[in-house]
């Protein structure tokens, strides 16, 4: 019932910001609730916690419900996403000797194509040839959009993520310390941390998110099934609150206060300055609530299904369309939205990345400006047929096990 205490888990990454602002502007006391926000250390352990109730929800990585529902990568717990709470923000980070080998390498395209993955491939191709060991890149978790858009970048230009470059796993927080320490030579993650690596000169940003994937999904609010089935009042206050603190994050002449808020220890716990990087001057600003970002799209649970087959994380034989309509509750957050005054969009899903330029969305309220979307391998994904999707990769890895 509302009023219960409720402990949501958190990552400190500038996309935690919903529920650091419901929290500091009294917006899930307003709400009726009382919640304790908990600092996590790592993803894995978010993950572990609501699986085992000692958490009532967190911030999440997009595909982590999907893949804790289905039991792949560690024990099988119904959990559902009943919010989005931000799209892009995340980036590919190279440590600078890295970008030089690949100056040296394919100095044209990095001139005429800088976003591209081609110089690094000829760079693999030099060092392979000369017997040198394979580059380390991370990733914040295995089940991430972080994971896929780096194999995703690195298998457009002809690299084999799982051959020809070695792939591991670390904190966000602990990335930037890593490149510099010349323990890996690159990574994918979320803001400030690519911020964080260029003000310290360990690396340079090559890709931004958004050039992958405008529009592309991020984080959501991840809670177990049987707490929605038990406390659904507390769950629509708890929606109520977050909708209302994205909006408020999103606006422009917030954000200055935003960084501000995210750098109290509690929170984030990075400089201002630093998170004014990734909020406020970045062209690839994070975006919290507008063009629908708050909408849990079951096709975008699909696409994050359909990564997971295509590296091998799960069998063929998943229904992805079910499975996308049991964790992603696109009814749930309707109704917290109609409650505050948002609009929704009409449909559950979309074709994902087929907009060249601005296009208009059919939404409860009337329709809604949606930017372009158009990912960066022209290569749309229609929830409808899966299988044509991916059958459209040359470098992709599918067990012949239909179990996951």
């Amino acid at each position: 019932m509302i009023g219960e205490h409720l402990r949501l888990g958190f990552i400190p990454l500038a996309d935690c910001a919903p529920l650091a602002v419901a929290d500091a502007l009294g917006l899930f006391r307003a709400e009726g609730l009382t919640v304790e926000l908990a600092r996590e250390a790592s993803w894995a352990t978010i993950r572990d916690k609501v699986q085992a109730r000692l958490l009532d929800g967190a911030h999440m990585l997009g595909p982590m419900p999907l893949a804790s529902s289905l039991g792949a990568g560690g024990e099988r717990s119904a959990l559902i996403v009943p919010m989005a709470l931000n799209q892009n923000g995340s980036a590919i980070t190279l440590s600078r000797e890295l970008i030089l080998e690949m100056r040296e390498a394919d100095p044209v395209a990095m001139m005429q194509a800088p976003c591209t993955a081609r110089p690094l491939a000829r760079a693999i191709d030099a060092r392979r040839a000369e017997g040198r060991p394979q580059l380390v890149f991370s990733a914040v978790f295995p089940f991430s959009i972080h994971a896929y858009a780096l194999r995703w970048w690195l298998a457009e230009a002809g690299v084999d993520p799982d051959r020809d470059v070695r792939l591991i796993i670390t904190p966000p927080p602990r990335m930037t310390a890593q490149l510099g320490a010349g323990e890996i030579d690159g990574f994918c993650v979320g803001a400030p941390w690519n911020a964080a690596a260029e003000a310290s000169g360990a690396g340079q940003i090559v890709i931004r998110g958004r050039q992958i994937w405008p529009s592309g999904p991020d984080k959501v609010l991840g809670v177990s099934r049987a707490f929605a089935e038990r406390e659904p009042e507390a769950l629509q206050a708890l929606l109520r609150a977050l909708i209302k603190a994205a909006a408020w994050a999103d606006m422009r002449e917030n954000r200055g206060a935003l960084a501000e808020l995210l750098a109290r220890p509690d929170y984030v716990g990075e400089p201002a300055q630093l998170l004014r990087r990734a909020l406020v001057d970045s062209p690839d600003a994070i975006v919290f609530h507008a063009a629908a970002a708050n909408f849990p799209w079951r096709s975008q649970a699909a696409w994050f299904l359909a990564q997971m087959r295509r590296w091998g994380q799960i069998g063929p034989g998943v229904d992805a369309a079910m499975i996308a309509a049991q964790v992603y509750r696109p009814d749930l957050y309707r109704l917290a939205a109609e409650a505050v005054g948002v609009s929704a969009p009409l449909e559950d899903s979309k074709v994902e990345g087929a907009h060249a330029g601005p296009w208009s969305l059919a939404a409860s309220l009337g329709p809604i400006a949606m930017p372009a979307d158009r990912m960066f391998d022209e290569h749309p994904f229609d929830s409808v047929d899966i299988d044509a999707y991916l059958g459209g990769f040359r470098i992709r890895r599918e067990p012949a096990s239909a179990a996951p």
